[in-house]
């Protein structure tokens, strides 16, 4: 089975990894852990975990858009937290509820949470990774 590897316009492009696997025939989609940077790699909601929850979905968004398909098109998500407690319920709730609305999505998905101690750079608070299903 054939592999398209695509960094999507719109999204930071990394040189040691891609944003994007795309697998021929059933067209699944897996994207990379999607966290809050802009499209140049800045990064979005210093110490705010709801705004960095927004920008990483609304970086998955982005993501899927720039291949044909949406949010709707998301079959999972695994949201990693640093040092997760049920305290960022609400927070993560927020920031959720605002990417859907810009969206205009309904952002209700099979999600595994995990909480870990740390992320790739010291200032990510959460990372959402997805899985998509555009055909």
């Amino acid at each position: 089975m054939a592999v398209v590897l695509v960094n999507p316009e719109g999204l930071p492009q990394p040189e040691v990894y891609r944003q994007l696997s795309i697998a021929s025939g059933s067209r699944l989609v897996f994207l990379a852990g999607q966290v809050a940077r802009d499209g140049e790699g800045n990064p979005v909601g210093a110490g705010d975990f709801a705004a960095q929850v927004e920008q990483a979905y609304l970086n998955i968004g982005t993501a899927l858009a720039a291949i044909g398909g949406s949010f709707d098109d998301v079959a999972k998500l695994t949201i990693y937290v640093v040092d997760w407690g049920p305290d960022k319920y609400p927070l993560l709730g927020e920031g959720v509820a605002r990417a859907a609305a810009k969206l205009g999505v309904d952002p209700v998905k099979p999600i595994t949470l995990l909480g870990v101690a740390a992320l790739g750079e010291p200032d990510l608070l959460v990372e959402v990774e997805a899985t998509a299903v555009l055909d």
